[in-house]
């Protein structure tokens, strides 16, 4: 029983054997399938015309991923640390709906169903971890987590302090009705989108609307350069650990046998 659940573990969980990439292969194609049921089902014409064909396709995609749902329970040391990770609960949201909606008939009952079953769509999330380079972006975007935020903080202090300004000098008769709709259009401007539904009249208003447009194209390089220099360490540091593949720990020392956060074999 104990070398099934590791053979189960190696093909579910691995991406290094054959029938490890076989799986994750069908896994893919399964899930994107499962998205364009869910869109075309959306549409009133297609639901009409291949109502039957659609709802019998969502079925077989929910009993598919409930059997893979079970089997990653199944072949792991501590089943709940797959249940309350992040793709565990992803798992769990994409095949719960469909249960509910045989649970609890009623039409209001079912049009809200119908909204939940687009939760599935989540399940795109889980192609991230079959590539590779997707843990060194994740490891960067946790590690600038704190540059990132002084620097968000440092954006809304300008364009409250832009914003007032433009309310003192373009006032009601431009638009600039309030301080918070002002401060609105300060980060239309700042960020390039320029809507056009508010815009300076004068030439003071104008000259400072110039100089927040300059001051939006230089605050977009900062942030890159932030996550593109974590980005640079996250890859040296990769190379000396390793990642756990049931709760996605990617801090493991290289030579760890087992997870420290949920007791998995590593690198079975």
């Amino acid at each position: 029983m104990y070398r099934l659940r590791q053979k189960i573990k190696q093909i579910i969980f691995g991406t290094d054997t054959r029938f490890g990439k076989l799986f994750d292969e069908i896994l893919i194609v399964a899930i994107i399938l499962s998205i364009i049921t869910v869109l075309l089902d959306s549409v009133s014409d297609y639901n009409k015309a291949y109502g039957n064909y659609l709802y019998i396709a969502e079925w077989i995609f929910t009993i598919l991923f409930t059997i893979e749902y079970l089997l990653r329970m199944l072949c792991v040391r501590r089943p709940m640390s797959y249940v309350f990770s992040p793709f565990g609960i992803i798992d769990l949201l994409s095949i719960l709906p469909t249960y509910l909606s045989m649970l609890l008939p009623g039409t209001q009952v079912l049009s809200v169903i119908r909204i939940l079953r687009v939760l599935r769509i989540f399940r795109i999330l889980k192609l991230v971890q079959y590539i590779g380079e997707a843990n060194y972006l994740i490891t960067a975007l946790i590690a600038s987590k704190r540059k990132i935020f002084i620097f968000f903080f440092g954006v809304i202090n300008i364009v409250i302090i832009l914003g007032s300004i433009m309310y003192l000098i373009e006032g009601e008769q431009s638009g600039f009705s309030s301080i918070p709709k002002s401060i609105y259009w300060a980060i239309v401007t700042l960020t390039t989108v320029g809507y056009g539904d508010i815009i300076p009249n004068t030439s003071f208003g104008q000259a400072v609307s110039g100089l927040i447009m300059l001051i939006g194209y230089s605050l977009l390089a900062v942030p890159t350069g932030i996550i593109t220099s974590e980005l640079s360490i996250a890859k040296k540091s990769e190379e000396k650990t390793i990642s756990c593949d049931v709760c996605e720990k990617n801090d493991l020392d290289i030579n760890s046998r087992f997870c420290n956060k949920c007791g998995s074999i590593v690198g079975t």
